[in-house]
C-alpha cells in the first residue's frame, strides 16, 4: 500500500503496542514493532484512573465523569431532543449524561455517580479521547 501512495512513514501506538513503518528508497521496512510490554514504564506520565475519578484536592467534593472510549460526544439523542445533562441538573449513578458515537454505534454513557452537574467540559459534536473529562459533578 505504501508503494501505491505518497506515504513514506506510518506510525500507530496503542495502549501497550507500537508499530512504525517507513519507506526508504522505494522499499517498505518495519522499523519498530513492539509486543505488549511486560515491565512497567520507569516514569509513567500519569497514574491510571477509573472512569469516574476524584477531582483535584482544590475541588473537594467534585468528581469528574470521564469518557470510557474514543468517539464523538453528543449532549442529546438527536438535534430535536432535550440534552441528557446540563449545569445544575441532578444525576444518579444510572443517569445517562451523554452519547459517544464510536464506529457508527451510539453508546449511552452513564454518570456512575450521584450529584449535581457543575460543568460540562466538552462541546456537542466534539471528538473525545479515552479518559478525557466530560463533566464535573458535585457529589458532597
Amino acid at each position: 500500500m505504501m508503494k501505491r501512495s505518497e506515504i513514506s512513514e506510518f506510525e500507530i501506538e496503542e495502549k501497550d503496542f507500537k508499530l512504525r513503518l517507513s519507506r526508504k528508497n522505494g522499499d517498505t521496512q518495519i522499523i519498530q514493532a513492539a509486543a505488549p510490554v511486560a515491565a512497567a514504564p520507569i516514569a509513567p506520565a500519569a497514574p491510571a484512573a477509573p472512569a469516574t475519578a476524584a477531582a483535584p484536592a482544590e475541588e473537594q467534593g467534585v468528581s469528574v465523569v470521564k469518557s470510557p472510549m474514543v468517539g464523538t460526544f453528543y449532549t442529546a439523542a438527536s438535534p430535536d431532543s432535550p440534552v441528557f445533562a446540563k449545569v445544575g441538573g441532578k444525576v444518579g449513578a444510572d443517569s445517562i449524561v451523554c452519547i459517544i458515537e464510536a464506529m457508527k454505534v451510539m453508546n449511552e454513557i452513564q454518570a456512575e455517580l450521584s450529584g449535581t452537574i457543575t460543568e460540562v467540559l466538552v462541546e456537542n459534536g466534539e471528538a473525545v479521547e479515552y479518559g478525557q473529562p466530560l463533566f464535573k459533578v458535585k457529589t458532597a
